[in-house]
């Protein structure tokens, strides 16, 4: 692999991405992919999307083939300061307030699934009534 053992900072990092400059961190390693932009099967979005972060878990996510794992070497430049990496925070649910129905409400809805469809067969027989004389 490249590098010759040149050590980056993420701040270093993170400034190289767009189209004409695009560096990526995976595995502890930085790779100049600018070159490799227009020839990425995937485009070259995806390897935007993945500037300004640690690309591991996006390229383990993709599944890459073996060849493609082996092209990395002609794009490693160096290796990245793991302790300028931002920690990732894992993704907590908000926890949701306990709902406490009372018994009043409660209640209503009760009552409302009683009468609701006891309105609507009065209606009905009503509306039966009233076609039926005229």
């Amino acid at each position: 692999m490249g590098g010759d053992g040149k050590v980056f900072t993420f701040e270093e990092v993170t400034v190289h991405n767009n189209h004409k400059d695009c560096w990526l961190i995976i595995n502890g390693k930085v790779y100049d992919v600018t070159k490799f932009m227009e020839d990425h099967p995937g485009g070259d979005e995806v390897l935007l999307s993945s500037t300004g972060q640690d690309a591991t878990d996006d390229f383990e996510d993709v599944g890459h083939s073996d060849s493609a794992r082996e092209m990395m070497g002609e794009y490693c430049i160096g290796d990245i300061d793991a302790s300028t990496v931002p920690q990732k925070t894992k993704y907590r649910t908000p926890k949701q307030p306990h709902y406490n129905q009372d018994k009043t409400s409660e209640f209503i809805i009760k009552l409302l699934q009683f009468l609701v469809p006891l309105a609507i067969l009065g209606l009905a027989f009503g509306l039966r009534l009233y076609t039926k004389s005229t």
